[in-house]
């Protein structure tokens, strides 16, 4: 559990804080991403298999009060591909279905292995105006290791720019974190700090930071908080929004968190169901911008209870399917 005093201390902050907190801040957004490269459907359209049969997304597998961040577009912003996918036919496959279904969605670009980038406005305003929609939340940009600092600065100066056109959207970055929790408030590595540092000089001043708080390494008080032997993934993710605010002067309203559900790359860090319910309780409390999860491809228990990490099941032999993403939409 989180401790009172980290808490309290979180709570000080946001009172503080809630003065100067940006007229168009946005709503808290939670929901799960989606892996749009696992069981796509017929014509490049969105699909999931949970219950033993791929189904067509959004249909009916999204609890209300979720939003599914598409995961991810690659390649130059306006020439952008979905995984070898052409863009215009994966927006024109999906984008009317989440329409028709009142399913809200972010658009999400890069990942774990893939770069986006963006140097000409007019290459992002095509590559906005391809997927907008009456549902579209917004645009969020993971960026976690290929990227030069001359790329990353061009693509928040283009989304800066596009953010005049569109300021009701919401414009997150997706980086990666440490959790420290012995004092020296260890936070976003040097490419976390490129991208905030592109943020400010380009006051880009309603950006949200997305903290992935997952996969922080060896259970140790510089990587994380301990709870026996491993790291306690609720009071981890406070923490990391902690150190992110006191460290680098992000506003609460200002981050989000990314958990990954169940059990992650590293062997001392697993996010229970319980960790994500506490996360999503106490960041609505905290005022933080949102909390997603990856993903919804992994919510579910792998087959013939196998624990080995695996892109298509959280590997713990429990809970249910879903279960994950019913947190995620777990009302105030």
């Amino acid at each position: 559990m989180t401790s009172p005093s980290l808490l309290r201390t979180l709570c000080a902050s946001l009172a503080l804080g809630a003065a100067s907190a940006s007229a168009t801040a946005h709503d808290f957004l939670a929901g799960p991403y989606k892996d749009v490269s696992l069981h796509a459907g017929k014509g490049a359209r969105i699909a999931a298999e949970l219950d033993g049969r791929t189904a067509p997304l959004p249909g009916t597998l999204l609890p209300p009060g979720t939003t599914l961040s598409w995961g991810f577009a690659v390649g130059e912003c306006g020439r952008e591909t979905w995984l070898g996918r052409d863009a215009a036919s994966f927006a024109r496959a999906n984008v009317p279905a989440f329409v028709r279904a009142k399913q809200p969605y972010v658009v999400s670009t890069g990942g774990e292995t893939g770069v986006f980038t963006c140097d000409s406005a007019r290459g992002m305003a095509r590559f906005m105006a391809r997927y907008d929609s009456p549902m579209l939340r917004g645009f969020d940009f993971d960026i976690e290791g290929a990227q030069t600092p001359a790329q990353v600065d061009a693509l928040v100066r283009q989304v800066k720019i596009a953010q005049r056109a569109r300021p009701h959207l919401r414009y997150s970055f997706t980086v990666a974190t440490w959790a420290a929790s012995d004092g020296s408030k260890r936070s976003i590595n040097a490419l976390g700090e490129t991208v905030l540092a592109a943020i400010r000089r380009h006051r880009l001043d309603d950006a949200v930071i997305n903290l992935m708080v997952m996969n922080y390494g060896p259970a140790a008080p510089d990587t994380c908080v301990v709870r026996e032997g491993r790291c306690d993934m609720h009071a981890s993710a406070l923490q990391a929004a902690h150190n992110l605010h006191e460290r680098h002067g992000v506003p609460l309203h200002r981050i989000a968190l990314t958990a990954m559900m169940g059990v992650n790359n590293v062997a001392e860090n697993v996010t229970s169901l319980a960790d994500l319910q506490a996360i999503v309780r106490d960041a609505r409390a905290l005022g933080l911008a949102g909390v997603h999860a990856w993903s919804l491809d992994r919510d579910r228990p792998c087959p013939n209870g196998e624990t080995a990490l695996s892109p298509t099941c959280h590997s713990m032999p429990a809970p249910e399917p879903l279960a994950f993403t019913r947190a995620l939409a777990a009302p105030r």
